[in-house]
């Protein structure tokens, strides 16, 4: 968790440099969520992400040289530098992508999950996805396919209340529950607040647990909240969209503090074990960072290779 807000208000602290060449969905407070998510998966199951994909990308192993260099858009990119923060992937870890299409990585990670099947491993497919997602139609085709075929799928939707700037209650009917709705398709469900640690690991222990046993798919609804704006590094509290005594009640939720109020209790000397940690994931960020800016562009030459249609 330390590490996924350190890389994140790190990328916020130099965006305004100008040498990031993408736009960025920064994912600060919700860092619980795919903490929790690295430590219930294996290497070899496959994950897929959004548009907000860093978290979930480091929580699954990837490269953070390679992160950090993809958006400095450089040939040394996971991506080769060609599609910056919101196209990540990493094979050796099996993060098999993230798009900027709301909804588009979801059958992609069925389709994994019922390779899987076919293949007759006992890996799982994990499909991260948002609030937004909901209201997609192959949102609906994905989950009653993986219902049908009980393929080895977990859904983790983070619903932080917003699609851009717009609020859940100004896109669906007042008092609907998303993950009722997901169990009416006939889907295996859980929710859990999304900021709290021990909570979400029993969440998400069961739920990896029963779909690696071959009980067919599961969605994860976390109540979550980002503390920066839509897209890019700002704070956006004074456009109206939201409140600042909401956004301020969410910072009572911290995360990170949860945590440290968690290891407290079992471990007298965490403040210490904290800098350490810190200290740690600086090194890694100077390092990370001054290779990005290093590294060359791609060459022109290079403009159409890797690209498929």
């Amino acid at each position: 968790m330390y590490r996924i807000r350190a890389v994140e208000e790190e990328i916020a602290r130099r965006y305004s440099q100008g040498q990031m060449r993408c736009p960025v969905h920064l994912s600060i407070g919700q860092e619980a969520i795919p903490a929790v998510f690295a430590d219930n998966v294996r290497k070899t199951d496959f994950a897929i992400s959004t548009h907000r994909g860093h978290a979930h990308y480091l929580a699954k192993g990837g490269d953070l040289n390679a992160m950090i260099a993809e958006i400095y858009g450089k040939s040394s990119g996971c991506s080769k530098g060609k599609g910056g923060s919101m196209h990540l992937i990493d094979l050796n870890v099996n993060f098999m992508g993230t798009s900027a299409i709301v909804g588009n990585s979801i059958p992609v990670g069925v389709g994994l999950a019922l390779s899987a099947q076919l293949k007759k491993t006992d890996q799982i497919s994990c499909i991260f996805l948002g609030d937004g997602a909901i209201e997609e139609g192959v949102f609906y085709e994905s989950v009653n396919f993986a219902v049908v075929r009980k393929l080895p799928v977990l859904f983790i939707c983070e619903n932080n209340l917003y699609s851009v700037y717009s609020p859940l209650s100004v896109r669906q009917p007042q008092g609907r529950s998303i993950s009722k709705m997901v169990e009416a398709i006939g889907c295996k469900v859980a929710k859990s607040a999304g900021s709290e640690l021990l909570s979400c690991h029993k969440v998400v222990m069961d739920a990896v647990s029963d779909v690696r046993s071959g009980q067919g798919p599961y969605f994860l609804e976390f109540s979550t909240y980002r503390w920066r704006e839509h897209c890019g590094h700002n704070f956006d509290n004074d456009i109206g969209y939201r409140s600042k005594e909401e956004f301020l009640e969410w910072q009572e939720r911290d995360p990170l503090n949860h945590l440290e109020q968690v290891l407290r209790k079992s471990n007298s000397e965490i403040e210490q074990k904290v800098k350490d940690i810190n200290l740690a994931v600086e090194k890694e960020l100077i390092s990370a960072f001054e290779a990005a800016e290093a590294a060359p562009f791609p060459l022109v030459a290079e403009a159409y290779q890797d690209v498929y249609a």
